[in-house]
């Protein structure tokens, strides 16, 4: 029996996965390494700094700016990055820090005596003390209500798309405002669809500024602070103090979560964007059927009331919503049993990152409305991984002494360790 199971091999997986063979444990690692990194279209860069977008490993070991610099290329401040770099330097991180990375894909797991049972996708049982869940995004993807029943060929969610060729001469919709639609719509454009038009709920597009430079004195750094979530000190809240985030009340939490860091394209997407000649605000879908001619027509209310749209095919960029229902890994019963954060939907995670399924522990976005807006990026992948696996050790510990191990107290949920 392994004493930890992560299931997941993007940037948090494998982070976490670094520090716990660092401190020695029995440790299996599932996933295919950076996979939703490598399925991005060609041409996306980096929203975040190089500087806030290293995975974790023990003393800082195996940087972005090791990988870069060894390659002779430039990862600098205020220069984005190609998400393809990215995704090559993760691959290269698991290499130096995470020992035989299975990449298989885990289908279920489920609670066992002692622990955890795991299955495989070929069927292989694997059973360990403790699981630490990383799936990163792609099972919490949102599409808007009226096209989840569509098939494939007229809906996709921007994370589905590893190119955008295939859409040449088409005529595409993008849903959302964020960096995802913005920069979609931007690449169609590029690549030659015939028409691309932008659909929006907000009234208005936001765009980030350029950063200011690293140094640039004393009063400027004291008013607005770096952080890997952009300046100011509220963004160094976030970034810096998620702990302190987790014990503010759950109300404020689930507010700040809707908040915090809304849709905003970034500084260096702008210009390009302006080839996007239909951008169309304060809009939403409110029904969607597929037309004799195997078009789409949409049903849009806005401001000036009701209109129909048609079109070829429709990129929700919408985002991803954290909620353990859609965590299908886990098994019925774990799902179930799980505490969520004010009665929502995302699992309540202690403070070393465990749920109140005792030896469960979980990393990555399921943790945002716990530990805040820095969990939707790499940059949480550092203050997430040490203390997760400190908290492994504890778990395991305290199984040693007789304390339960994957099983919640009789009567109902196990409470979140503080």
């Amino acid at each position: 029996m392994y004493d930890l199971v992560v299931v997941g091999a993007g940037p948090y997986g494998l982070s976490v996965a670094a520090h716990a063979a660092a401190r020695g444990l029995r440790l299996r690692t599932f996933g295919r390494s950076m996979e939703s990194w490598h399925a991005m279209p060609s041409g996306m860069f980096l929203k975040s700094e190089p500087w806030a977008s290293h995975l974790s490993a023990p003393e800082g070991a195996y940087g972005l700016d090791v990988y870069t610099a060894a390659r002779g290329v430039r990862a600098a401040h205020g220069v984005p990055l190609p998400v393809d770099l990215f995704a090559s330097y993760g691959d290269w991180f698991a290499r130096q820090a995470v020992p035989a990375l299975d990449e298989r894909l885990i289908g279920t797991v489920a609670p066992a005596a002692d622990g955890f049972e795991l299955r495989t996708e070929d069927g292989e049982a694997v059973r360990a003390r403790t699981v630490a869940l990383a799936v990163g995004v792609l099972p919490f993807m949102e599409v808007p209500g009226p096209l989840r029943e569509l098939p494939r060929r007229f809906v996709t969610h921007s994370s589905h798309h590893g190119d955008l060729d295939r859409f040449a001469g088409r005529d595409v919709t993008v849903v959302g405002a964020g960096q995802a639609a913005l920069e979609t719509a931007t690449i169609l454009v590029e690549q030659g669809a015939a028409t691309v038009r932008i659909l929006a709920r907000a009234d208005r597009l936001h765009w980030n500024t350029p950063p200011p430079a690293l140094d640039r004195g004393r009063w400027p750094a004291l008013r607005a602070p770096h952080t890997g979530l952009g300046c100011g000190w509220r963004n160094k809240l976030y970034a810096d103090a998620p702990g302190v985030f987790r014990r503010l009340p759950a109300a404020t939490r689930a507010r700040i979560f809707d908040s915090a860091l809304g849709p905003a394209g970034a500084w260096w997407l702008r210009e390009r964007f302006a080839a996007v000649g239909d951008v169309r605000l304060g809009q939403r879908i409110t029904s969607a059927t597929v037309t004799p001619d195997e078009r789409l027509r949409l049903g849009v209310a806005g401001p000036d009331g009701s209109t129909v749209l048609e079109t070829d095919h429709v990129v929700a960029a919408t985002g991803f919503t954290p909620d353990v229902d859609r965590a299908t890994v886990l098994s019925p019963v774990l799902r179930a049993s799980l505490r969520t954060v004010g009665g929502g939907g995302a699992p309540e995670v202690g403070g070393l990152f465990e749920s109140s399924w005792p030896g469960l522990f979980l990393a990555g976005l399921l943790t945002a409305p716990s530990y805040g807006p820095s969990m939707r990026f790499v940059l949480g992948a550092e203050y997430t991984a040490g203390r997760l696996v400190r908290g492994v050790r504890r778990r395991l510990r305290a199984g040693a002494r007789g304390g339960a191990v994957g099983r919640p107290r009789a009567g109902g949920k196990a409470p979140v360790a503080a």
